[in-house]
């Protein structure tokens, strides 16, 4: 696996790529004819990027990471993360932030109601755009003239901005620090990872639906994480089941086929944080930048979201006593 290249990658079987951090970089059996391979050995001899240090310190103040994955657009993973984000910060005495990295899609300005901000830069670094006083968000979406813009960029141009983020933004200090990822495994997901390696991130949560081809794609990203050591806190299967307003009648909208989510975790030995019901609200709710959760307290679906985000902070409490003990 390369990074920062703009190439597409050879379908290598995750236990034959050696890894951009491995010494076999770019010199095993599984490197030969790779289209990466001298990428590869590049990385391998040139030795760690200075700012992974440089953003170790200023992840110093933010006490909890967490990265928002999916194998597959469309299932609702920048929407998911924006609630995450709103139900994390109804806590007044919390401070969250939301960072998307998704370049070529950015969402989250709009589903956050903060379309037509622009960044502010100061002496400490680029400002976050603030949707409340203890909910902060930085996009590339706010750096573009227009939201209908396109940004096309190759691989290295990319990992930049993403690096810039991560260094230059002055984030202060941040209970919750979400990442918003674009879908997939390629360079964004690769530098994050990369430039985070040396601060401690809690884990990944990873959205999909509930039928087959979706969850295909999440067995890759669930690959992936254990590829690069990047723990899983749990999946989270949105869109599942509807029910009518009127006759209160249920449909799968997107059928289960091969058990759902429910048997993928599981077989993986994964946990299933939960599911949530397909509501017409939500996505009306993101479309006006409101808060699904305050707009619907009583819906089956914001009660799902808030029983998957007390588990999400259980285990970001669990993990940080953890390392309390181990230090």
């Amino acid at each position: 696996m390369a990074e920062g290249n703009g190439q597409a990658l050879m379908d290598l079987p995750p236990h034959e790529c050696p890894g951009t951090g491995s010494d076999q970089a770019g010199k095993a059996a599984a490197c030969q004819g790779c289209p990466n391979l001298g990428l590869c050995a590049a990385g391998r001899t040139a030795g760690p990027d200075p700012a992974i240090e440089e953003i170790k310190e200023k992840m110093k103040t933010v006490k909890h990471k967490i990265l928002v994955l999916s194998g597959k657009g469309g299932v609702g993973k920048s929407t998911f993360s924006a609630h995450l984000a709103r139900g994390l910060a109804e806590d007044e005495t919390k401070q969250v932030a939301v960072l998307d990295i998704d370049i070529c899609g950015p969402s989250i300005p709009k589903i956050m109601g903060l379309e037509g901000e622009q960044v502010h830069q100061s002496g400490s670094g680029w400002s976050p755009v603030y949707v409340e006083e203890n909910l902060g968000v930085m996009s590339v979406g706010f750096l573009l003239s227009s939201p209908d813009d396109a940004v096309i960029w190759r691989g290295p141009k990319k990992n930049g901005i993403i690096k810039q983020f991560l260094r230059d933004v002055d984030w202060g200090k941040v209970d919750y620090l979400i990442v918003d990822t674009p879908p997939g495994t390629s360079d964004e997901h690769l530098s994050i990872v990369q430039y985070l390696s040396a601060s401690s991130i809690d884990g990944a949560v990873i959205i999909t639906t509930p039928q087959e081809v979706a969850l295909q794609d999440v067995r890759k990203e669930i690959s992936f994480c254990r590829k690069v050591k990047l723990p899983v806190i749990g999946v989270v299967e949105n869109m599942s089941g509807f029910v009518c307003p009127k006759c209160k009648k249920e449909s799968q909208i997107f059928p289960p086929t091969t058990g759902g989510a429910e048997k993928m975790c599981h077989n993986l030995n994964i946990p299933l944080l939960g599911k949530v019901p397909l509501d017409l609200h939500i996505g009306k709710s993101c479309d006006k930048g409101h808060s699904f959760l305050s707009e619907a307290p009583n819906a089956p679906a914001t009660l799902s979201y808030r029983n998957i985000i007390q588990r999400i902070q259980d285990y970001c409490n669990h993990n940080h006593l953890q390392e309390d003990e181990n230090t």
